[in-house]
């Protein structure tokens, strides 16, 4: 096997480290903006695939797979993000005869349509919430759906997640409102307007599911990650296992991942979401049919390496066990991105004129950043994914308080200081939070209640 890996950043550099290890020859792609970038230098070879914008670059598939035919490459590993879950760029790669790491295009393009996911979720035995039971495809069709399901309710779009095309509405009044934004930020986001109508859980925790399958009927739940921490409906801190769920809430969820996974015929490594609410009660979310950024924590908990099991599997490999995966300790994962907190952690780019990590026992750190480099507009903000392993949960936390305290990066806004005060806030320390966390502790939180309070 020789490996194209389609990606940039941090998850590019952790795909070719494992590569290496396995003794798997490695190819990047870049823009013109990341050809000095640590992916590039750790690759075998590397290939310039357009310029900076995604579009023109990590999201051409003519050009990635044509770096994958000059440089022979028989494999090409997605990464998350950019074509990781487009089954068009899987058709491709199998129509050049190019192995495509991950699912096959019939399970992604059922799974990356929201509408078909819930039936293929309701097929396999799984409890949804209730909503339309396809795109609405107006107003008035929206309005219906609601009343069905009852306020408050989200708007969401099919073709998408991310927090793209999501608006919630409270009452019927503010429906067409929120309509024409959500339809109007689907389409931008996804080329796709189309929207469907879901119960707003309230108070709900976001807990997702592991998985890895072979698509010959070998499964392996390899545990389950507490996601609730989240700005803009985008993950900010997660950790395995979830804190507080109830033994039998947790074994009814592996349980059912086990079962959806083999119905659907699923391949590679997956990860199924639910919102669980008070009463440990589940709902599917979404497959997210790829490597999660959050895999981490999941790795230091089970020992496993998930991108090595892809690459396996992508061999023609069967699962070397199956069932529940046995889990020890307990890790964190924070995000540091090139956000503002204090301002609705919008992006920022520019220079970083300090970047020093933490070490010592427990502590992972992935990133693509050194100091003096150039973080680009054009992409994803995140710089770097600090990890802590400890034997439980409180031992965790002090190593992440340690870590954060250890972490310096300067010159470009940074979601750092939030994640500092995150680390000694009380809901936080009690693993007793939900999907609400940061807008309820907004008025509590430093990095986020002095720089917003008026002068």
């Amino acid at each position: 096997m020789k490996l194209l890996v389609a990606n940039r950043g941090e998850i590019a550099v952790r795909v070719i480290r494992t590569a290496r290890e396995l003794g798997i020859p490695t190819v990047a792609v870049y823009s013109t903006a990341d050809a000095d970038t640590l992916a590039v230098d750790l690759a075998d070879e590397a290939v310039c695939i357009g310029p900076p914008p995604a579009r023109d670059s990590y999201l051409n598939i003519s050009n990635v797979l044509a770096a994958a035919e000059i440089t022979g490459c028989d494999a090409v590993h997605p990464g998350y993000g950019f074509l990781s879950e487009n089954p068009a760029f899987a058709e491709a790669c199998a129509s050049e005869g190019v192995t495509f790491v991950g699912p096959s295009p019939e399970v992604m393009q059922r799974m990356g349509d929201k509408i078909a996911a819930k039936a293929a979720a309701r097929e396999a035995g799984l409890p949804v919430l209730e909503g339309s039971d396809g795109p609405v495809g107006d107003v008035r069709a929206a309005e219906e759906a609601a009343e069905r399901a009852g306020y408050p309710i989200l708007l969401k779009a099919a073709a998408g997640g991310g927090g793209k095309g999501m608006r919630r509405v409270d009452r019927g009044a503010d429906l067409a409102g929120a309509f024409e934004v959500a339809q109007r930020e689907a389409e931008a986001a996804f080329s796709d307007g189309g929207l469907y109508v879901e119960r707003l859980l309230e108070g709900a925790r976001h807990v997702e599911i592991q998985v890895m399958a072979d698509g010959l009927g070998g499964a392996l739940v390899c545990g389950d990650r507490e996601c609730s921490i989240q700005r803009r409906h985008q993950k900010l801190i997660e950790e395995a296992p979830a804190p507080h769920l109830p033994d039998e809430t947790r074994t009814a969820m592996q349980q059912a991942a086990l079962r959806a996974v083999k119905v659907w015929g699923y391949r590679s490594a997956g990860t199924l979401e639910f919102l669980v609410d008070a009463e440990g009660r589940f709902f599917f979310l979404e497959l997210n049919a790829r490597l999660q950024v959050e895999h981490p924590v999941t790795e230091l908990v089970t020992g496993m390496d998930l991108v090595a099991e892809q690459l396996g599997i992508a061999a023609g490999g069967l699962l070397s066990r199956t069932g529940v995966a046995e889990a020890r300790g307990h890790a964190i994962e924070c995000r540091i991105n090139a956000e503002d907190p204090a301002r609705d952690f919008r992006p920022g780019a520019g220079r970083l004129r300090d970047f020093r990590l933490p070490g010592g026992p427990g502590i992972r750190v992935d990133t693509h950043c050194e100091a003096g480099e150039s973080v680009p507009p054009y992409y994803d903000s995140l710089l770097a994914k600090l990890c802590v392993w400890a034997a439980d949960r409180p031992r965790a936390i002090a190593r992440l308080r340690r870590a954060l305290g250890e972490t310096s990066v300067s010159g470009i806004p940074t979601t750092l200081p939030l994640l500092r005060d995150i680390a000694l806030d009380a809901p936080f320390v009690e693993g007793r939070y939900t999907t609400a966390y940061l807008a309820e502790r907004e008025s509590f939180l430093p990095s986020l209640y002095e720089a917003r309070a008026p002068a």
